[in-house]
């Protein structure tokens, strides 16, 4: 099941080929309304950062195929209140229908937020069905490197077409970055390109920090320079030492990306949700990994 996702995205971007390469200061004096001024704000400063957090249900892909509804109830308990899917062999919503796979996630005190799909095929079916339960967000997980800026310039236009089609249904379309686009090409920076050629009304963008700094880009630079644009983010660690190593996510707090300086940015910028996802376990299973990442997003203040 590893693997599923990525041949999902492979076959996603062959089929465009035709198209695309695809947080009153009172003036008392006293010194007991200054001693309750000082515990207050002492509190708010730990208070934890945010409030609510999702998780990208990729990251239990190799669970969630055997038994979703036990998988979707742990993570209840864990803390989760929002799921962003995925689409693999068992459709967004594991065999269940969206009402009923909605109900489920109600009863578990969650709601789907969002997920990641196939826009190549039935894209307006799945806006529809989304529509139907609420969702916030469909994200275009991947389009790959493309081969000339003509070829950037179409899916630009595609995705501004996705985004036409959401609006229509009254729901939002985001694109999901990868490191591809944060490498130079013919003397520029694709995701550039791309945020600076789709509507900011029809296209919004989810960062996944991870692959942000794979690329060799700032996270912080890119939300401030767009600030709005980006509305969902994945919160997806980096181990130490990685070098240039791709696949090196790990357990969220114990690698070495700044989410306390980066996730306050990303608030003070427009960023509605904040996602879970991790891709590798040394040491662990993806149940343990992702109490792990409730955890620490529980207790996370902002710097």
């Amino acid at each position: 099941m590893k693997n599923d996702r990525r041949k999902f995205l492979q076959i996603s971007s062959t089929l465009a080929a035709g198209s695309l390469v695809l947080p009153n200061f009172g003036c008392g004096t006293s010194n007991s309304d200054k001693g309750t001024t000082d515990s207050t704000v002492v509190t708010d400063a730990l208070k934890p950062s945010i409030d609510e957090f999702g998780i990208q249900l990729y990251t239990l892909r190799d669970d969630m195929p055997q038994d979703p509804k036990s998988v979707l109830k742990q993570l209840s308990s864990f803390g989760y209140k929002q799921i962003e899917g995925y689409e693999g062999e068992q459709g967004l919503f594991w065999g269940m229908g969206n009402k009923d796979y909605k109900k489920y996630l109600d009863d578990q005190g969650m709601k789907m937020v969002s997920a990641h799909c196939n826009i190549y095929e039935d894209f307006e079916t799945k806006v529809t069905q989304a529509a139907e339960i609420g969702m916030d967000y469909l994200v275009c997980p991947w389009v790959g490197p493309q081969k000339t800026m003509d070829e950037w310039k179409k899916v630009c236009d595609l995705f501004n077409s996705c985004g036409t089609i959401c609006k229509k249904h009254g729901i939002n379309f985001a694109y999901h970055n990868h490191a591809y686009s944060f490498k130079a090409f013919t003397g520029m920076i694709p995701h550039d390109f791309i945020m600076d050629n789709t509507d900011p009304e029809l296209v919004d963008h989810e960062m996944d920090i991870y692959w942000v700094v794979t690329g060799g880009a700032d996270p912080i630079t890119y939300l401030e320079k767009y600030s709005n644009r980006f509305r969902l983010c994945h919160v997806k660690d980096r181990l130490k030492d990685a070098g240039e190593e791709r696949e090196a996510s790990c357990d969220l707090g114990t690698g070495s990306i700044d989410f306390s300086k980066i996730l306050k940015v990303a608030q003070d910028n427009g960023m509605k949700y904040f996602i879970v996802e991790q891709e590798r376990y040394d040491n662990s299973t993806p149940l343990e990994s992702a109490k792990v990442g409730a955890d620490y997003l529980k207790k996370l203040v902002f710097t």
